[in-house]
């Protein structure tokens, strides 16, 4: 495969600009992608974050999910939480995930600790999701074998039978198996890409209890590339 190569032209991440801790930096780069994606739209589904766990014989496994909830508790995602990733999270807690803009050059990493999010908070993202996406979450039983996608089709056909819309939040209820996880992080990583891969990286480590808000619980430090 022939490389290509682009020298990375951000504006990168100087040590003025780093917080005491991690979480206001954390908000206005989600909060910069975001509005770049719709001024610009190179930064497409901004909250897309690489979550890592681990499986029963301690290999790594990774996937793409949406960033459903972030506050200075952290960082979370929604599931069937008989999932794959549910399983291997309920055997072990420990959780790594990275937020990507390519377009801004930058990216954040988080390593720490998986924790579920409390039904209420769940219940009321789950009335937020559109109708059809509410159904698919009783529809699809997530990472169990399919023989045909009729059968996916089918199911949804049946529940959307069951609970039509009626354009309420309430008009599907949230399945006893769907939730959410939240990072509580140890260490977050900023990167900011420079030219000649002269790059950025400041790590946040945890010194004590607190929030990603919190001066306290943080201590950072640059790395070099």
């Amino acid at each position: 495969m022939a490389s290509r190569r682009i020298d990375y032209e951000g504006p990168g991440l100087g040590e003025g600009e780093v917080p005491d801790a991690p979480y206001p930096l954390l908000q206005r780069w989600v909060e910069e992608a975001v509005a770049r994606d719709v001024e610009r739209g190179d930064v497409p589904e901004p909250t897309s974050m690489a979550v890592a766990t681990v499986d029963a014989d301690g290999r790594p496994d990774v996937r793409t999910v949406l960033m459903r909830f972030l506050d200075p508790r952290g960082p979370g995602f929604v599931t069937n939480l008989d999932s794959a990733k549910g399983d291997q999270l309920r055997a072990n807690p420990g959780i790594a995930a990275t937020l990507t803009w390519p377009a801004m050059f930058r990216a954040v990493r988080f390593r720490g600790t998986a924790e579920l999010i409390s039904r209420e908070e769940v219940a009321d993202y789950f009335g937020q999701r559109p109708w059809g996406s509410r159904i698919s979450a009783w529809a699809s039983r997530q990472s169990a074998p399919l023989a045909h996608r009729r059968e996916l089709e089918e199911r949804f056909a049946e529940y959307a039978a069951r609970w039509p819309d009626r354009g309420r939040p309430d008009d599907v209820p949230v399945p006893d198996y769907w939730g959410g996880v939240r990072i509580l992080a140890d260490t977050v990583e900023f990167w900011a890409g420079r030219r000649d891969r002269l790059h950025d990286r400041v790590r946040f480590r945890r010194t004590g209890p607190g929030d990603l808000a919190d001066p306290g619980a943080w201590s950072w430090e640059r790395l070099q590339p």
